[in-house]
C-alpha cells in the first residue's frame, strides 16, 4: 500500500547494491498482514520501510507492533508518516522508530520542504548524501572532515523562506491541537463512510470504520464509470477530490482497479461538505445516466 516515493528510492537502492526487496501482502480490505511479517524478517533484514496511514485507504498501520518485531531482527525502521503527521498525535518515542520523515505541504505548509527525524547514532554513523558549504568542519585538497549533525546533512543555502513557512503552520496546528484535529476527522470520516456506503452504484475502499483504525481519506468508484469523468462533473459541482492512481501502482493492481476518485477530509472541512458530496455524486450518476444523444452520420 506504499506510496511510489517510498517504493522507488528502495528499487533504485536494491538496483545499485543487490539488495532484495520482500512486501507485506495487502489484505482485500486495505490491511496489512501481519502474520505474514515474521516469515518475512530473517537475519538478513536490514531495514523495514512502512507508511504510517494510507494515502488512498486511510489505513492506519500498526507501525509501533511492526518496529517491535523488525527491531527483534535489528532492522532499521523508517516510517513514511507523510499523510499521518498532519491528522494525528504521533510520538517517535510511543513509535519505536529510527528514523520518520513528513512533508510540510501536507500540513498546511509550503512544497518542497519537510522533516527527517533520524536517531542521532543511526544519522552519526551515514555519510552525507550532498557535499558543499555547511556540511564540513575541515576540507583539505583530497579530503573533508564532516560538521555534526543536522550541518553534516545540510549542504549548500537551505530553502530558508519555506522553512519559516513551515514552522508556522507547525505553530498553527499546534495551536489548535492534533488531538482536537484527529477527533474532528474520525468524526467526518465515519459520516462520510456511511453517507456514501448507502449509495448504489458506490464502491468503498479500506477498512471499515469498526474494523481497524483510519484516517481522513475516503476513496470511492462508480460503478461503470472513469474516476477521471466523476472527478470532471464533481469539480462542474463545486467539489474537490483527486482521481488517479494516487502514487500508489502496486496498490491499484491489488485493488483490482487503475485508479479511483479520493476525497480527502481535513479541519476545515464540515459534515455540510460530506453532505454536498453526496448529493453532487447524485448529480455524476444522473449526468451520465442522461439519454445519448442521436449520433450524426
Amino acid at each position: 500500500m506504499e506510496h511510489h516515493s517510498n517504493l522507488v528510492p528502495w528499487q533504485l537502492l536494491a538496483k545499485a547494491t543487490g539488495a532484495s526487496l520482500a512486501f507485506i501482502p495487502v489484505t482485500d480490505d486495505g490491511q496489512l498482514r501481519l502474520e505474514e511479517l515474521d516469515t518475512l524478517l530473517t537475519a538478513r533484514t536490514k531495514l523495514v520501510a512502512v507508511t504510517h496511514m494510507s494515502n488512498v485507504l486511510g489505513t492506519i498501520n500498526p507501525v509501533r507492533e511492526i518496529a517491535k518485531r523488525a527491531h527483534a531482527h535489528d532492522a532499521v525502521v523508517l516510517i513514511d508518516a507523510a499523510q499521518s503527521v498532519p491528522h494525528l498525535p504521533v510520538d517517535v518515542g510511543q513509535l519505536d522508530c529510527d528514523a520518520l520523515v513528513c512533508s510540510a505541504h501536507k500540513m498546511l505548509g509550503p512544497t518542497g520542504v519537510g522533516v527527517l527525524y533520524a536517531r542521532e547514532e543511526l544519522l552519526e554513523s551515514m555519510e552525507p548524501f550532498l557535499g558543499g558549504g555547511e556540511m564540513i568542519s575541515d576540507v583539505q585538497l583530497t579530503s573533508a572532515t564532516w560538521n555534526e549533525i543536522p550541518w553534516k546533512f545540510e549542504a549548500g543555502t537551505p530553502n530558508i523562506a519555506d522553512v519559516i513557512g513551515f514552522g508556522e503552520a507547525l505553530a498553527y496546528l499546534e495551536r489548535i491541537g492534533m488531538d482536537a484535529i484527529h477527533a474532528h476527522e474520525r468524526e467526518l470520516t465515519a459520516y462520510a463512510l456511511k453517507r456514501l456506503g448507502e449509495m448504489d452504484g458506490l464502491t468503498l475502499y479500506g477498512p471499515a470504520p469498526d474494523a481497524a483504525p483510519r484516517g481522513g481519506v475516503v476513496s470511492f468508484n462508480l460503478e461503470g464509470l472513469h474516476p477521471h469523468d466523476v472527478g470532471t462533473v464533481l469539480d462542474a459541482e463545486g467539489v474537490a477530490v483527486r482521481a488517479g492512481h494516487h502514487c500508489a501502482k502496486p496498490l491499484m493492481r491489488r485493488l483490482g482497479v487503475s485508479a479511483t476518485a479520493r476525497a480527502s477530509f481535513y479541519l476545515y472541512n464540515t459534515r455540510d461538505e460530506v453532505d454536498r458530496l453526496a448529493e453532487a455524486i447524485e448529480a455524476v450518476k444522473t449526468f451520465f445516466n442522461r439519454p445519448a444523444h442521436a449520433k450524426s452520420r
